[in-house]
């Protein structure tokens, strides 16, 4: 068998069976709330149409996964099997790249046991298993890191990637462009004797600032050509999305603003102060106390120690955070959700902190007290089982009582339960717009939520049936939602199952 197929089997192989160990675990995801808008509006593109935005509460577009709903549209309901193929798929491949990012700064156990941690994290599961985009991106970005470790500077296919991460989640546009300084300039000590043999014209050439005993120099070592090439690549990603929302909204900044507007209805926490008083505690949702201590244990140790292997990830990590950073400061939630790609290389450093004392020479002075604080995480971590147990069996749970909603709605829309249809549909709050847009095939705005303060005299009113539905059917505890509304005068039910009772004035 050829080098290059052992290559991409291997990886395939692993990806594949994680995927399938996940199905098995847990069968029953399903396409999120953006995710099902992201079939609508790429429905809407397929036939021509713009994306109807005019529903409540509609969430940020997303090029690339609009993209994957215009695709998917000869599909019909499939679209949402081949959602979810990706979203196992997605989790997969992050656990590989964990993986492998590990084994490639330091060894295959210290890989192996940093994708452990990540796959046992709840909210990777919580979020994967509900394809949300976050996973697809984080994969992208983790591919462009496991390409530059194994070459340094590799340049185009690296940004490559990031320009398709850059259509999905928008702290990738800082990455390309860290990465596109990183290609260019060179950050070096002065040193007078190197710079002997060379012109003055070429020395002014090559240095571009000097502070005290530093020098930023261009590195020359690409054509100008070449440069171009990287430069259109790096900005690529922000440009397309300001050029999409631009002839789908208007607005070449609808995806900012709209957001924005989001989470101000919703009541998220945003801005510096918030990011100062809750980040940590995102971050640490993910990590949990174990994971936070052994990554921060990680980093110091592996810089003090390891300081050539561990110098890359640090980097990464640190710039991955600061995306979150900088767009919880311009008025973007913070949420959990936002730190998996810097909890994922943290999660590198934490198996850093278990198993990292092998890399040192057995007589080395810290070997000893590094092993001392594997201990304490280890014991920490097995002290922290029940919890971490308890955080997984929630996630089974929400996802089997959410999706057995789900799949409700999905069979009373199936059922022909809304023909003829006759007016606007009125549902609880704006989590059943884009599922009943998607199944009903029409525009997201013929869905009417309370979040609109109206209800229609006439057309149909879509009740919860119990209060199971009402706890399990939020997104948001800021939700606006009209639980407690009564049926409107002149409607009369049509069709009820375990989770929905409909009723129509036509």
């Amino acid at each position: 068998m050829p080098t290059w197929t052992r290559s991409w089997l291997t990886p395939a192989a692993w990806i594949a069976a994680v995927a399938g160990l996940l199905l098995l675990l847990f069968p029953v995801g399903f396409p999120n709330y953006d995710t099902i808008y992201a079939l609508v509006w790429g429905r809407e593109l397929a036939h021509g149409m713009s994306p109807d935005m005019g529903a409540a509460l509609p969430p940020t577009p997303h090029p690339l996964a609009e993209l994957f709903g215009l695709v998917t549209t000869p599909l019909g309901d499939g679209a949402i099997d081949a959602t979810m193929v990706i979203a196992y798929v997605s989790l997969g491949l992050v656990g590989y790249l964990v993986y492998r990012l590990g084994s490639l700064w330091f060894d295959r156990p210290i890989g192996a046991v940093a994708a452990l941690i990540v796959l046992t994290r709840a909210p990777y599961l919580s979020n994967g298993l509900r394809a949300y985009v976050d996973l697809p991106y984080i994969a992208l970005v983790l591919g462009a890191l496991v390409l530059e470790t194994k070459r340094s500077r590799a340049g185009w296919p690296v940004l490559a990637l990031l320009a398709l991460a850059g259509l999905l989640r928008p702290e990738a546009w800082l990455f390309s462009v860290a990465y596109l300084a990183y290609l260019a300039l060179a950050l070096r000590k002065s040193d007078a004797g190197s710079l002997q043999d060379e012109s003055a014209a070429s020395v002014a050439m090559r240095r571009l600032v000097q502070i005290r005993g530093w020098e930023l120099c261009w590195r020359g070592d690409r054509s100008p050509h070449e440069m171009a090439g990287l430069m259109a690549l790096a900005l690529a990603a922000p440009l397309g999305w300001g050029i999409f929302d631009w002839i789908t909204a208007g607005s070449p900044t609808y995806s900012f603003t709209g957001t924005r507007d989001t989470v101000e209805t919703l009541e998220r926490q945003t801005g510096p102060v918030d990011l100062i008083l809750y980040g940590p505690r995102r971050l640490g949702e993910i990590l949990q106390w174990p994971g936070m201590v052994g990554a921060a244990g990680g980093v110091v140790l592996g810089l003090a120690f390891l300081r050539r292997r561990s110098t890359i990830g640090v980097a990464a990590g640190a710039l991955a955070l600061a995306g979150f950073a900088i767009l919880a400061c311009g008025g973007l939630a913070i949420i959990p959700r936002y730190t998996m790609l810097a909890a994922a290389m943290l999660a590198v450093f934490a198996a850093l902190a278990l198993l990292g004392w092998r890399l040192l020479e057995h007589d080395h002075p810290w070997r000893r007290a590094w092993q001392v604080f594997a201990g304490v995480v280890l014991a920490m971590s097995l002290a922290w089982g029940p919890n971490q147990y308890d955080l997984l069996h929630k996630v089974d749970t929400d996802l089997t009582n959410q999706s057995e909603i789900e799949s409700d709605l999905t069979a009373l829309a199936d059922s022909g339960a809304f023909e003829p249809l006759c007016g606007p549909i009125s549902v609880p709050n704006h989590r059943a717009v884009p599922r009943l847009a998607f199944l009903l095939d029409i525009r997201p705005s013929q869905v009417v939520s309370s979040s609109e303060q109206r209800q229609p005299s006439r057309g149909y009113f879509l009740e919860p049936a119990s209060e199971f539905v009402i706890h399990n059917f939020i997104l948001d505890p800021n939700d606006p939602a009209r639980f407690e509304v009564s049926v409107p005068p002149g409607f009369r039910q049509v069709a009820t199952n375990n989770s929905w009772v409909l009723y129509r004035r036509c």
